[in-house]
Parts: C-alpha cells; structure tokens; sequence
C-alpha cells in the first residue's frame, strides 16, 4: 500500500530558497486571474458576442500560464500513480466537445465551449502541480478568499447606491462597466432589486455566496491568528445579508444540504463550532437585514451620502460584534471543547449524532420562518421569496420543464450531443410551452445535452473518481493534513451542489473554481500506485509536455486570433449603429469573417448590408454574395433563426415567395411556440394559395391553403395545451391567435367557399376601432362571409361603411367572387 498523500506533501515539499522563478512568476500569473476574472461579468459565456472577448482573453492568460507551469513542473511530469494520470485523464474533458462538433446544433457556441473547457483543463493541471508545494497552496487558497471577500464588498458598494465609485474602481480593467457603472450590480426582475455583485445574475452570486460562507467558517476554525480569526468572522455578516440580498430560493434550499454535508467531516467538536458560528452569524444577519434591505432599495431609487453612511455602519458594526464573538469563541471556548469532547469523538458514529439532531433543527427553522409569524423578521421582499419556497411555485415547474424537454433533445443526440450550446440552439424546438431559457438551470442535464452520454460519462467518472479519493485519503489524516486542502473540498462541493439547480458553470470563473478545487483534492488525494499502466519518466516528460505545450501555444494564437475577431465584430456593429458608411461595416466584417468564416454576428450583419445594397442598386452582385454568405452560414448554423429569417428576405427580394414559404413550413418544427412564425407562414400561405386561385391551379391552391390551415390548427392545439398547465406556470411569450393570424386563416376559409368557417374564426377578433387597417379587413370578410351565408350582421356592416364609404365596393367585390 502507498504511503498517505499528505505524509508525502510534507517530506517533498520545497523549501522557499529552492524555489524557481517560474514558480513565482505562476504563482503572481494566477493571482492576478483571480482578480481580473470575476470583474468581466465572472467570465459569462453568454453565448453572444458581448460577452465573448474575456473569455477568449482568459484562454489566452490560462494557456501562457499552462505553458509557464509546463516549464516549472517538468521534472514531476510522471505516470506513477493515479493522481498523475488525472493530468492526462482531464484532457479527455475537451476532447469530448471537440467530437461533439460532429454533430453540433451550432459550430459557433460548441467552439467556444471547447475554449472553456481548455480553459478548466489547464486550471486544472496547474492546480495538480502547484497546490501540491505548501507555500502555493496557503498563497491560492488566501488569493482565493481574499477576491471573494472583495467581491462581497464590490456587491455592498453597488446595494448602498454607490455604483460611480464601484464603476470607478474597476472600470479601468472591467469589460462590464457601462457609463461609469458596473452593469447589473442590482439587478431588476418582477421580485424587485436583487444583489448580484459581480455575476449578473442573483442564483449564481447565491451560490458563489453560500460556498464562501461555509469557507469562511472553515476558515475561521483553521486560522492560527488573531487577525485571521477576526477577519473571516468579519465576514459572514456581510456575505450572509448579501445571500438575503439576492433573493434567491435555490440559495435558500441548497444551503442547509451543504451545511450537513459539511459537518459529517468535522469531529463533534467542530461540528459543535460550525453550528455554533453560522447561528451567531445568522442571528446577527437577522438583526441587521431588515435596516439594509430598506436602505438599499432606497438608495438605488434616490442616492443620499447620509443613508449610505448609516446602511455602511450598521454592516460593519454587525460584521464586528460578529467577528469579535467568532474570535473570542475560537481563541477561547474552542481550545476546551477540543479537549472536553475527546470521549465523545472516540465513540462509534460520534459524528453523526449532531448531523442527525441539525437535520431536525434545520427543519424547525424552515418551519418557523416559512410557516409562522416569525417570518416577518425578514423584510417584505425576503419574506415573499421565502413564502414561495414549495414545489408548485413556477420557477420549480419551470425547472421540472426543462429537464424533461432536455431528455427529448438527448433522445435525438444520444451519444455525443448537440454540441457546445446545444441547448441554446436547440431549446425552442423541445420545449413543452413558451418560455425563453438559453440555459437549462441545470448544469449536469447541460452537459449530458452537448457532449451526449459518452462526454458525460467520462465528466462524472473524472469528478467522481477524485471526491472518492480525495475523501478516501481525508478519513485516513490527522487534523491538520485535513485542514490543508479542505477548502478545497467546500468549494466544489457547494459550487457544483447548487448546480443542480442553475447554471453556474455558464460562468467560467466559478468552473476555473470548481477545477482549481478539483486540482487542489487531486493534490491530496489517497493516490496509489499504477503499476501496469505506468511510463517511464524519462519517455513521459517530454512526450506530456511537449503534446500539452504544442497544445498551449496553439491555444495562446487561437485566443489572440479569436480577441481580433470579436474586437472586428463588435467594430462593425458598433460602426453599423453610427454610421451608413457601406465600405466601412462591411470592412469591420470582413475582417472578423476572414477569421471565423461563420461568425454569426457578423455573418447576418454584412446579409443585411448586401440585401440593403441590391435593393437599391440592383446589381447581382450583392444578391449572389448575400446568397453564398447565408448558405455557408447555415452550413454551420443550421438552426440561427437570424440567419434563416435573412435567406427568406433574400428570395423575396426577387419576389421568390414560394421558396420562402418553404423555409417557413420547413423550419416551423425548429420555433413551435413562435407565433411570429406561425403569423407569417399563415399570411404567406394566404398570399401564394390565392394567387394560386386567380391564376386557376386548384392543386397549388389547396396546397397552400392547407398549410395555412394546418398551422392555424396548431395555434389553437398550443393555446388548449398552455390553457391546461397550472395555474403557477408563467409563460413568458405571448401564443394566441392575433388579429393578423385570425385574419388570413379567416380569408383562406372565405377563399376555399367556406364562409361559415370563416365567420366562425374572424367573429371573437373583431375590434370597434376601425382606424387599424388590420381590423378594418377583418370586418370586411366578415360581414363579406355573412352575406354569402345570406344573414348579414347588418349591425357590423353599418360600422363598417360609416368608417369608410368605399368599403361598401369592397364588400361587394367579395361577395361576387366565385368561389369553388
């Protein structure tokens, strides 16, 4: 049996005066990741161009570092025992989004989800190596709670209304600031303000919160000093308020499970203190809460300095009778219950009396907050959101949804999935009714959706393969080997729990967590020796290095290359807003596409600027290029809608309206809820099946008619499916028959001689205000339909020619026309 990993960590690791210059020079590298990172909207891969060009910055600052590190560790490079074959293991996580652009439902989106997951690759691999020397660990895991700390305080600058000095802080290196303004700091939806410091986004700052809280208090428990000690303590007020703060139910369930978790690896004397300090934070918080939810959500109406001063000391003079209760607790009462509860913690199963007991109090506590008066502690706004924790309430159906639509998207790409985005791409031809989601709220059903049950087997055997070890090892150490990478452990723990619920990882910077803690358990895991599967050193180091190197260069100019590209894209865009300068937009595009050929953004901006040109000069030029730009375009975004709305426009600029119309009954599978396309497929159907009719071809007639029909039906299924969904289910686009639908299907029954149809369908839509053009038509069919059934609304006749003497002629053509 191989020795323990952490007896190993403390006979290697080297001392201070052995350290290289690239050690530091990484060490320094990371740090200042770590601060740059969460101030670009923590990386979000928002799959649009305006959140892209950090994340292309941050693979190029990962690889240059990976290949620093490459230099560095060279002389570890071996393939010894299973934590080294985790450094080549992880480079299959990429690889699986490479094979799944086989099948990508967008070459765009899974391109830069393959750049994402290099990015946690090297993280990774970096983290392996370097968390395992002692000084890097302690100098990671502080840079790590340092910038959360910074974070928290960012969010509180932004709630106390104080947005131009946050803006000012960091504009000078953020992408995310907008007129002196970090943008989203507090964000806005139907629930009010909600904190979201530097993500963006409330659950996800919930969960980067709630992982902080508990390494704040591991934190806490581990410090050797008095200022440590005092510091984290310090800090679970203001991360506990901010938690409040974000409104976020997810944050609010998840919490309690991670906290139980937690303690089942402390002995009974630790998991005393856990409780112990996470009921003096909260009790603290509860006191605090309600004063700074109020003064906040007036500050971000109108600012005062006097307001702000009083919401910043009540924070901190409550994160101080926190921080110093914390200390005198850790400094004073820990020490004796350490040693009081030595016979306890010898006894079978010890630590499991007081996860049990907490089990129970947790539950009195939801109880208490959600089903009595005590609740009207938390302000209104936390009071509603936790009111609404139960399984009915709509985000959970919603998320219930979600799920169930994602199983049908992997039924039709079962092995290697949809590719990088596939959800994105692909969600509106799955979904069950009208919501818009570009994420799935859950991370893991995510990515079984792009990468298919291969990808995402070898994803789960990775992770889990490295929490089995990584715990193996923790029940074998003392104390203090436990307490060096633990941290570690909370992180991904928590960070990965909480994305059950939502799509955390969307965010690079909190996957670069999850990965850094994935590295750092690796590096203290119960590895054991490979005997059969082992290399020789002197073949592996150069052969890793040099694969993993050519790998990271490559890397690094594709970063570059793809900054260049965006840096085009964004000029064309921004050039297409300020200016009709053909030659320049088209430039500014150009160049992006000479990078990435098919680079949507750009790709439907410089179609439109064809189109545009054509339709003024009529040179066949700009129609063929528009033509081979959309084609190739579609190639490798076959379900853009942009780009397929573009190809319709394209042939209609040549009045090619049926190869138009067979776009839109070709793709209506692909927009189910879109009722803008069933509006237009239904006019279009109209428009062609009457031609039709006049030109006397029956059979093409019907054809269309048919179709329009067809879909007109499938509006009415749609809106009897919707009709049937609880009442809690909030769907957030509009699917009902419009007056421009009901008119055009009403006109294709009039047309097909079936007038009582007709009156049947134009009848519900009809509108006294007969200045609108659309409802002034659907009056004239019908009371044209009710005169050929021989029973004129005589009522609505009247209206009509009293609005317009010249609809008397009209009504009258209608009538006369025969109709077979």
């Amino acid at each position: 049996m191989s020795n323990p990993v952490y007896g190993k960590q403390a006979q290697t690791s080297t001392r201070d005066d052995k350290r290289s210059s690239l050690f530091w020079v990484l060490i320094v590298g990371i740090m200042l990741l770590f601060i740059w990172a969460p101030f670009q909207a923590a990386l979000f891969n928002g799959q649009m161009l305006d959140f892209e060009k950090p994340v292309y910055w941050a693979l190029t600052i990962t690889s240059v570092l990976l290949i620093i590190a490459l230099l560095s560790y060279y002389r570890k490079f071996r393939l010894e025992e299973q934590r080294d074959w985790l450094a080549v293991l992880v480079v299959l996580l990429p690889l699986t989004y490479v094979l799944s652009l086989v099948s990508a439902a967008s070459h765009y989106l899974a391109m830069n989800m393959v750049i994402v997951q290099c990015i946690y690759a090297a993280m990774f691999i970096m983290s392996l190596y370097l968390l395992k020397d002692r000084l890097g660990n302690n100098i990671i895991q502080t840079t790590i709670m340092t910038v959360a700390y910074l974070i928290v305080g960012f969010g509180f600058i932004n709630w106390f209304g104080q947005w131009v000095l946050a803006g000012k802080l960091v504009d000078w290196f953020s992408s995310a600031v907008y007129q002196n303004r970090y943008t989203s700091a507090v964000m806005t939806d139907t629930n009010g303000l909600r904190l979201t410091s530097v993500f963006q986004y409330a659950n996800t700052y919930a969960a980067f919160l709630m992982a902080f809280f508990f390494a704040g208090i591991f934190s806490l428990m581990k410090s050797k000093t008095w200022f440590g000690r005092l510091t984290h303590g310090f800090m679970l007020v203001p991360i506990l308020v901010s938690l409040f703060l974000t409104l976020s139910r997810g944050g609010l369930v998840m919490m309690p499970v991670v906290f139980i978790l937690l303690l089942l690896f402390f002995k009974p004397a630790r998991q005393l203190l856990w409780i112990i300090y996470c009921a003096v934070s909260g009790v603290v918080s509860l006191a605090v809460l309600s004063p700074i939810t109020n003064i906040g959500l007036d500050l971000n109406q109108t600012y005062n300095g006097a307001t702000a001063a009083k919401g910043w000391g009540l924070l901190i003079a409550a994160s101080l009778v926190a921080g110093v209760v914390s200390w005198l607790i850790q400094q004073y009462v820990a020490p004796k219950l350490e040693n009081g509860m030595q016979g306890w913690a010898s006894r079978k199963l010890s630590n499991l009396w007081l996860p049990v007991g907490s089990v129970i109090i947790v539950g009195v506590v939801a109880f208490l907050l959600i089903g009595t008066s005590l609740r009207n502690v938390l302000p209104e706004n936390i009071r509603v959101r936790v009111e609404g924790i139960n399984f009915q309430q709509h985000s959970v159906l919603e998320r219930f949804q979600f799920y169930e639509d994602a199983s049908k998207l992997i039924a039709d790409y079962p092995i290697i999935g949809a590719g990088g985005g596939g959800w994105a791409t692909l969600y509106e031809k799955y979904q069950d009714y009208p919501y818009t989601s570009r994420q799935a709220h859950n991370f893991f059903m995510q990515y079984l959706v792009e990468v298919g049950i291969l990808g995402f087997v070898i994803f789960m055997a990775f992770i889990l393969f490295v929490f089995y070890k990584y715990i193996r090892g923790y029940i074998q150490q003392n104390a203090e080997q436990r307490d060096s990478y633990f941290l570690y452990f909370i992180l991904t723990l928590s960070i990965l729990l909480h994305s059950i619920l939502d799509f955390n990882l969307s965010y690079v910077f909190m996957g670069m967590l999850v990965f850094v803690g994935l590295g750092g358990m690796a590096a203290a895991m119960d590895s054991r020796p490979v005997k059969r599967l082992s290399l020789n050193p002197a073949a592996f180091r150069p052969l890793y290095s040099g694969i993993i190197g050519i790998v990271a260069i490559i890397l690094v100019f594709t970063g570059l290359r793809f900054i260049q590209s965006s840096s085009a894209s964004m000029e064309a865009r921004q050039v297409a807003r300020t200016s009709q300068s053909f030659d320049q937009i088209q430039a500014a595009a150009d160049e992006d596409l000479s990078i990435r050929s098919t680079h949507p953004d750009s790709l439907i901006l410089l179609s439109s600027l064809y189109q545009a040109a054509y339709k003024q000069t009529q040179n066949e030029q700009f129609y063929t290029a528009d033509e081979d730009l959309l084609q190739r375009g579609l190639i490798a975004e076959p379900f853009n809608k942009s780009m397929t709305s573009n190809l319709m426009s394209h042939y209609q600029l040549k009045n090619n309206n049926e190869k138009a119309f067979e776009i839109l009954q070709d793709k209506i599978s692909n927009y189910t809820w879109d009722i803008t396309w069933y509006n237009n497929l239904i006019q279009q159907a109209f428009t062609l099946g009457n031609q039709a009719r006049e030109q006397g071809d029956t059979a093409k007639q019907q054809q269309y008619f048919e179709a329009g029909l067809n879909a007109y039906q499938k509006v009415l299924d749609g809106m009897a499916h919707i009709d049937a969904l609880p009442d809690s289910i909030m769907i957030a686009k509009p699917f009902n028959v419009t007056p421009e639908i009901a008119l055009n299907t009403g006109k294709i029954q009039f047309m097909s001689n079936k007038p009582a149809e007709a009156t049947a369908i134009l009848q519900p839509l009809l509108n006294e205000d007969l200045s609108n053009a659309t409802n002034k038509e659907i009056a004239r069919y019908y009371v044209a339909a009710t005169r050929k059934q021989g029973q004129v609304d005589q009522s609505w006749y009247n209206k009509l020619i009293q609005a317009d003497a010249n609809e008397k002629q009209q009504v009258d053509a209608l009538v006369a026309l025969n109709l077979q």
